[in-house]
């Protein structure tokens, strides 16, 4: 659950009036007036004069009706060839992104054709399609023995409700894309996001009374569904349990039949179908998740209820260069807006107060959000302009809750998506959740200092109604009243949990006297030393409670792990009327951030004695140089002279690779006669690809290259190491800020080696994206190397240039080194690293 501090604004602009106040008229505002007056009466002119023209000179209206004609198709031709060149130029910049969209809505794709975020699994769908008939015998049982006794026991006009048909079609569920999480989460889980599209042709039909019938046939529903296998163990079956849900409401479209047509008009459908994603939402949508333990060592309550996975915290601060919505005089002068903004996570949300006539409002409001899944739940941010009748879209925004994990703090302007212009400034804060009570500190502003989560399990014992309750009776006995009032049903009865001004209903449990919820809650706690969790078991009909429970959440902070999980006995219910819950108390810290890797910029070569020197020191490479310097503080031995260099390397193989030697001892070679370029012919095994160095003074940078000013821009990495799988994955995310080679861009890629590896055959690249400073590339590339060695080794990224200079001149625009015994690859960083080039002296 969440909940809103909100800030208020330093103040209003002048130009800003609540409607139904009156404020004096200033000079600026009658100019403004003066000038739309003006305005419209010069478009009146510019439209009149014509047809006032026509008259004037005699002219048949037929010349008028001509000229629109003629104006009208100039138009309807201009706007059909400006949409043709933009999809042309949108093709040419956006080439690969084109292809696949239109690949993936017009083909059906091989299942070995694979996209960066989701794959295709035909092979699922094949299962599906032949246990479909398995899984409709499956859904009639639990139609008719759980969900019509508990359908018959919701009212009492439902008592004879039967189904009369269950038939769940020939058409199976589909799986239209998967995406894998297996390097964001847990060793010992793996989480599927599954893209879920149900075209159905059932056919259920229901009777409540013989004169009266109930049906559906054919239904559509579309969502994402999130299934998470966990723990993983080694032991048959592997996995301890499986876990499904939906991130967010899907959407759900239902064709009814027999009396129930009624719920096909506009009036009654939202309705209807809005009740029926109600129950759904219920049981599986975030925070509900439906879950089936294998072994009997996982608990339900926990695969059923997890702790969250943190809070965030949502600064809605402004928008800009908003779109707008208002408009005067028939159209004819275009206005402000009114705009107020909604704030979603999951299915909580808030909305913003309304900004009068403004298209850079300001809101300066904070909202707190629970966030269960991340990656995976969005932050949703929608625009809207206020009007009387009906609120006007004025764009919107949606936001990975993932990335904030990541990044721990976020404070930015984005774009709007589905309008022409705008953009919205939002700050970000993540919250861990921590068992340590010192941690525990009053918050300023109203924002929260803790949360808690509460699992409402069952109860036992609850009493029909208020002739059951006991409050001085001795345990075990009943009043005489009592027995004679007894009746043979049990209650029906529902929880409703307070924490302050937050108030949250469980479902309803019918007919029994031991009823069972199994549902989670959440709260935000402000002051810990005053607020308690007060929880009562109320009748569903009358509403009267049957059972009230007290918890000051003091009790909490002296308990181990600061949580509690047993029974309470019930106070004013029955002599043994107990409830089973589990209430954990966890502390909100804010995260800082990661610290940002920097890298010392290249160091020059020292002065040798000799030309000869000169010349050998010049060959050591930047990852060279820089590893024999990050390498001597470990190891004094690898702190080698520069007259020594050359006599090491000489004892090399003209290869200049020693696989068999430590990466801290090892140099390149020191021939003067050896050139380095990059090709792409077919060198030996053992053949050094890379650019990085180069032994004749005229393989030189270009000279445009040389000539640039200015900064070489940064490259964004994620390095990670996954254990299971023994290999080292790079994300090679984007660059920024590149040397533009020409007035397009550059045509730019990414090489990658693991040094000492420099061979031809581990030469790792990425695609190259054309036409930009800013690429994109989304690559991920992978080293098999073991876990041990992986932390020693160091990383060699140089972007190049596709487009070549020159036939004879070097491709790198920016290089970079990245030594991994200085972060922990296992837990993963992910940062923006500046590129540098070797040895470039620029001119002034």
């Amino acid at each position: 659950m969440s909940s809103a501090a909100r800030v208020p604004p330093g103040g209003l602009a002048d130009n800003m009036s609540v409607h139904g106040s009156t404020e004096a008229l200033s000079s600026s505002a009658v100019n403004r007036m003066l000038l739309d007056v003006l305005l419209y009466l010069g478009r009146a002119v510019v439209l009149c004069y014509p047809v006032y023209l026509t008259g004037y000179l005699g002219l048949s209206v037929s010349w008028v009706l001509l000229c629109m004609v003629m104006i009208t198709w100039w138009k309807k031709n201009r706007q059909w060839k400006d949409v043709r060149i933009g999809s042309a130029i949108k093709f040419v910049d956006d080439e690969r992104i084109v292809i696949d969209k239109e690949l993936q809505g017009g083909l059906q794709m091989a299942s070995w054709i694979h996209f960066p975020d989701e794959e295709k699994v035909d092979w699922v769908n094949k299962v599906l399609e032949q246990a479909w008939p398995f899984f409709g015998m499956f859904m009639e049982k639990l139609l008719r023995n759980n969900i019509q006794p508990a359908v018959r026991q919701s009212s009492g006009a439902l008592k004879t409700f039967s189904f009369t048909k269950i038939h769940f079609g020939h058409k199976p569920l589909k799986i239209t894309g998967i995406k894998a999480y297996t390097h964001e989460v847990d060793h010992r889980e793996v989480i599927l996001d599954m893209n879920v599209c149900y075209e159905s042709d059932v056919d259920i039909d229901g009777e409540v009374k013989p004169a009266l019938t109930a049906g559906v046939k054919g239904l559509t529903m579309k969502g994402m569904l999130r299934v998470i296998l966990e723990p993983l163990i080694g032991q048959a079956p592997l996995v301890g349990g499986v876990t499904f849900f939906f991130i967010r409401r899907p959407t759900l479209e239902i064709n009814w039949t027999g009396m129930t047509n009624l719920l096909d008009s506009p009036a009654f459908s939202s309705l209807s179908e809005g009740t029926i994603m109600d129950i759904i939402a219920s049981l599986m949508v975030l925070p509900n998740r439906m879950c089936f333990p294998l072994i009997d060592q996982v608990k339900v309550d926990h695969m059923r209820f997890p702790l969250p996975r943190g809070v965030v915290r949502v600064h809605l601060l402004a928008a800009r260069n908003l779109v707008a919505k208002d408009t005067y005089m028939i159209g004819l002068i275009k206005g402000k807006s009114d705009p107020y903004a909604t704030v979603r996570v999951g299915n909580r949300h808030f909305q913003s107060k309304t900004v009068k006539e403004s298209l850079d409002p300001t809101w300066n409001e904070v909202y707190e959000f629970v966030v269960h899944e991340a990656p995976g739940q969005q932050l949703e941010v929608e625009l809207f302009d206020e009007d009387t009748d009906k609120d006007d879209f004025i764009g919107r925004y949606f936001l990975d809750l993932g990335e904030v994990k990541r990044e721990k703090e976020l404070d930015k302007w984005y774009t709007l998506e589905g309008i022409q212009h705008g953009e919205v400034h939002l700050k970000l804060q993540w919250f861990g959740l921590q068992d340590d009570a010192s941690l525990l500190k009053e918050i300023p502003d109203g924002f929260a200092s803790a949360m808690l989560a509460v699992y409402l399990d069952s109860a036992s014992n609850i009493p029909k109604d208020n002739s059951e309750l006991t409050h001085n009776q001795k345990p075990g006995k009943i009043s005489r009243e009592a027995q004679l009032t007894r009746k043979a049903s049990s209650p029906s009865s529902f929880v409703e949990l307070s924490l302050g001004d937050d108030v949250q209903k469980s479902k309803v449990a019918f007919s029994s006297k031991d009823p069972v919820w199994e549902e989670g809650f959440t709260f935000f706690v402000h002051d810990i030393s005053s607020e308690q969790l007060v929880i009562q078991v109320k009748e569903h009909e009358k509403k009267t409670a049957l059972g009230i429970l007290s918890l000051p959440l003091t009790r909490l902070l002296n308990t181990s792990n600061m949580m509690l999980d047993q029974r309470f006995l019930l106070e004013r219910s029955g002599a043994n009327s107990q409830i089973k819950l589990k209430a954990t108390l966890r502390v909100l810290t804010l995260e800082k951030p990661p610290p940002k890797v920097i890298i010392d910029p290249p160091r020059d070569p020292p002065a040798l004695a000799d030309q000869g020197q000169d010349i050998a020191a010049s060959t050591l490479s930047l990852p060279t140089q820089s590893s024999l310097e990050l390498s001597s503080t470990h190891h004094p031995a690898a702190q080698a002279s520069p007259t020594a260099v050359p006599e090491q390397n000489g004892a090399h193989s003209t290869n200049g690779l020693a696989p068999s030697r430590p990466y801290d001892t090892w140099h390149p070679p020191a021939s003067k006669a050896m050139r380095r370029y990059d090709s792409h012919s077919l060198l030996s095994e053992n053949s050094i690809a890379s650019s990085r160095f180069d032994l004749s003074d005229g393989a030189s940078y270009p000279e445009p290259l040389r000539k640039y000013q200015g900064s070489l821009g940064e490259i964004s990495l994620t390095i990670r190491y996954a254990t299971l799988r023994k290999k080292l994955i790079i994300l090679v995310n984007a660059c920024r800020n590149l040397f533009p080679s020409n007035e397009n861009g550059t045509d730019s890629y990414v090489r990658i080696y693991l040094l000492p590896d420099q061979s031809w055959r581990h030469r790792k690249r990425t695609q190259v994206v054309r036409r930009t400073v800013n690429p994109v590339y989304n690559d991920k590339i992978e080293f098999e190397v073991p876990l041990e060695e992986a932390q020693t080794r160091m990383l060699d990224v140089s972007v190049k240039n596709n487009r070549m200079f020159n036939l004879r001149l070097r491709k790198d625009i920016g290089m970079t080194q990245i030594d991994l015994a200085q972060m922990d690859v296992v837990k993963g960083v992910s940062d923006w690293f500046e590129l540098t080039l070797p040895g470039l002296k620029k001119s002034n």
